[in-house]
């Protein structure tokens, strides 16, 4: 039986405010520590799968901005 990382990160996030979620990101960035990447690439994809083009487009733009 295979342990599914994304299953595991999206059921210890379910349910969670927008607080929740703020202090999630905010302590995996501030953590720095490699083992969060994970959890940060699941909130992202939730982000991506519920963005409209304009939010999705303003957000490359931002990311592709910061890596300049």
């Amino acid at each position: 039986m295979g342990f599914n990382l994304r299953n595991a990160i999206l059921a210890n996030v379910k349910g969670s405010s927008e607080q929740d979620v703020e202090a999630t990101i905010t302590d995996a960035i501030n953590s720095g520590e490699e083992k969060m990447l994970p959890g940060l690439g699941v909130l992202m994809e939730i982000y991506w799968k519920t963005a409209n083009e304009q939010q999705k487009d303003q957000l490359c733009q931002q990311i592709s901005q910061g890596l300049r």
